[in-house]
């Protein structure tokens, strides 16, 4: 679900924290996606094809223009998101939701072939878009690719949307510090307000619209002291409203050390073996996706080698593009974030 009419409410209220970009854009940047996210993506949009398919030809495409993806898996779930997850569990026909942040035999797969892809992965130990969030602000990735907006409350400070590496998509980019100092609010005082716009771990104030829950925030500056002004008579408090619980989950996520990120070609013959085995994918198509890989990637790489020639300013990061990065650092404080000072992770 993420935050309700967040996405809304940022392009009426702080459109300039909004950005449309290519995914060439993304070229050498690495990139947290949140697993979870992009798997039901491909249910949702070919259910009768593996799922797994679509994570193989979509990695790919990063790969193509150079972006470093880090793929990031769910953890055991908060109690107070229990609710969503039978909600979202019942909505898919599933029996039951998981609870327990066990992986599941798909999930195994996933990571399988992102390994014999090459590209680094990361088990959260509660929600990925938590850790997302975390990887970002300590530097340790560029942005969050994800399509919930609770990546933001969480504190990532550049958010991406539809990275879904269509030709002709626009991407679209938030950046959080732009956010916050357009609204007038501190990082906490946007938590509050995602609260009750409403999110995954608890109840919101029923009739509480986005433009009323952004006034008293900036007024008022707190949950707490929003109830003392807020009509009860047409929003009445939930009972036992348990905002503070959501609010300790999105300002104190569980901590985890991120492993050496590293990549490295992708392992065709692995591939071929592996998608032909679990996805039941023809041979012929992927050793096809193969060779276009590597012919596109090296055709990209020459064009910017000539654009760079040329004189042009345009960034390329080839030379060490499959070396290691590591995690380095200590967490920007999303107040006082900027494009300009964000620490940059070295590379080995």
């Amino acid at each position: 679900m993420g935050i309700t009419k967040l996405a809304d409410l940022i392009r009426s209220h702080a459109p300039d924290a909004i950005s449309h970009k290519n995914i060439s854009d993304y070229t050498g940047k690495i990139i947290a996606l949140d697993t979870s996210i992009v798997m039901n993506q491909f249910r949702a949009a070919t259910p009768m094809v593996s799922p797994l398919t679509g994570l193989f030809f979509r990695t790919l495409t990063f790969l193509e223009h150079d972006i470093k993806p880090v793929f990031v898996f769910d953890g055991k779930p908060p109690e107070e998101k229990s609710a969503v997850l039978e909600k979202r569990a019942e909505a898919l026909c599933w029996k039951s939701p998981n609870r327990t942040g066990t992986a599941s035999t798909q999930t195994r797969n996933c990571q399988q072939l992102l390994k014999h892809m090459g590209v680094p992965i990361i088990q959260a130990p509660g929600d990925a878009e938590a850790l997302c969030a975390r990887l970002v602000r300590e530097g340790t990735v560029d942005a969050v690719a994800s399509e919930d907006m609770d990546t933001l409350p969480f504190g990532a400070t550049t958010l991406i949307r539809q990275l879904n590496a269509k030709k002709d998509s626009e991407i679209v980019e938030y950046s959080l510090p732009k956010l916050l100092k357009t609204l007038k609010i501190k990082h906490k005082g946007f938590v509050d307000l995602c609260i009750l716009l409403g999110c995954d771990y608890c109840d919101k104030i029923p009739g509480l619209g986005p433009k009323r829950a952004l006034t008293l925030i900036q007024k008022h500056r707190t949950i707490e002291n929003v109830v003392l002004y807020v009509n009860r008579k047409n929003h009445p408090i939930p009972m036992s409203w348990r905002y503070e619980q959501a609010r300790k989950i999105f300002l104190d996520s569980q901590q985890t050390q991120a492993p050496e990120l590293v990549w490295s070609e992708p392992d065709e013959q692995a591939l071929v073996t592996f998608l032909r085995q679990a996805a039941h994918a023809k041979e012929e198509r992927v050793l096809n996706r193969m060779k276009k890989f590597l012919e596109t990637r090296q055709n990209k790489r020459e064009e910017r080698e000539k654009e760079k020639a040329a004189g042009s300013h345009k960034q390329t990061v080839m030379e060490d593009f499959f070396r290691v990065t590591r995690k380095r650092g200590k967490p920007v404080e999303v107040t006082d974030t900027s494009s300009s000072n964000k620490k940059r992770p070295k590379t080995k």
